[in-house]
Formats: C-alpha cells, sequence, structure tokens
C-alpha cells in the first residue's frame, strides 16, 4: 500500500489557488517529503477553472491524480466542488468554500445558478463547509479566503508539526503577511 497523499485544490481564476499551493508543497518539502505538483490553469485570466494537484509521501513518481483518487479535495468555489467531486476517493474529505462565482452562462441570465449543490456533496463525502470568503472580509480583506481555506486544509491534514507560519512569510509579499497568518488562524478554527 502507497504512502502517497494527494491533495487537490481547485477554484476559479484569481482565487489563489496556486498560492495556496505552492505554500502547501513548500511545507511538505521543508518538512522532508516528496513532492510532485501540477498546475492547471488555461483559462484562469478570464475566470476559467483552475486546478492545482499536489501528491507527497516518502517517494512520489507522478504529479498527476487521476478520478477516485485524491484523499482531500479543496474547492474554493462552489460549482468547483461539483465539477471535481469525481476525482476524490471513496471517503476521501472535501473541504468547500460556500462561495459562488457565476459562470459566463449565468451572467448572461441563459441559466441559473443550481441550487442545493452543498447539500448533494455533502450527501455524497464527508464535507467541511467553510464560509472563507465572509471570514476573510471580516479580517479586512475577501482576497485572503485562499489562506482561509489553506488553514482549514491543514487542520484537516493533520499537519501542524510543520512551520506554515513561516511558509506563508516566505510566500506572500511583506505588506500582506500579517493579514495571511490571521487568515490562516481563522481558517483553522473554522474547520
Amino acid at each position: 500500500m502507497s504512502d502517497v497523499k494527494n491533495i487537490l485544490l481547485v477554484g476559479v481564476g484569481g482565487q489563489g489557488t496556486i498560492l495556496a499551493g505552492k505554500i502547501l508543497s513548500n511545507g511538505l518539502l521543508g518538512a522532508g517529503y516528496d513532492v510532485k505538483m501540477s498546475e492547471i490553469h488555461g483559462m484562469a485570466q478570464r475566470g476559467g477553472s483552475v486546478s492545482n494537484q499536489v501528491r507527497y509521501g516518502q517517494k512520489v513518481y507522478s504529479p498527476i491524480i487521476d478520478k477516485g483518487q485524491a484523499d482531500i479535495l479543496v474547492a474554493f468555489e462552489t460549482m468547483e466542488a461539483v465539477r471535481w467531486a469525481p476525482f476524490l476517493k471513496k471517503g476521501g474529505l472535501l473541504v468547500v468554500n460556500d462561495y459562488r462565482i457565476p459562470p459566463a452562462p449565468v451572467l448572461t441570465g441563459s441559466l441559473d445558478y443550481p441550487e442545493g449543490l452543498l447539500e448533494a456533496l455533502a450527501a455524497q463525502t464527508p464535507t467541511t463547509v467553510i464560509k472563507a470568503a465572509e471570514i476573510a472580509e471580516g479580517l479586512g480583506n475577501g482576497k485572503a479566503m485562499n489562506i482561509v481555506l489553506f488553514g482549514a486544509l491543514i487542520k484537516q491534514m493533520d499537519l501542524a508539526d510543520i512551520d506554515w507560519e513561516a511558509q506563508i512569510r516566505a510566500n506572500v509579499k511583506a505588506s500582506f503577511v500579517d493579514l495571511n497568518l490571521r487568515a490562516f488562524k481563522a481558517g483553522r478554527d473554522a474547520a
């Protein structure tokens, strides 16, 4: 049996999904794990889907997480949780941001944003719902929701022995370090 853990972070361009994956990967590398990371952000600049796959363990051979293999899926946007849910393994954990970014068909009025997505997801797999945008706004900047979600992920992964604060300091602009440290703590507390 493999000791490799698979973490999938997904969202919409501009949400900070890639930064959260970078902090996660760097922290795991610093703790001595073999880490492979893959990111896809095709039309992300235009509000498209973004995915960041992080695999870690004693020895990791591939950066790719196939369907049904993710131990944890962190969705920065509600509909992205639905899109990527098939990648979770049976009994895998979903951490989802209760946050909507309407896609183009919803914005043009040709479709409605589906209701009941969080309930449907929770009926299928263990789910932790975080109102990361509200938490981040309460800290003074809604853009910190990625680090709120990152904090929730770390709590779920039970990797508190890694110095995540040092990783945040090393990977975010100095002017945003304090905000992001508070966001990280708030995300851990919310989980």
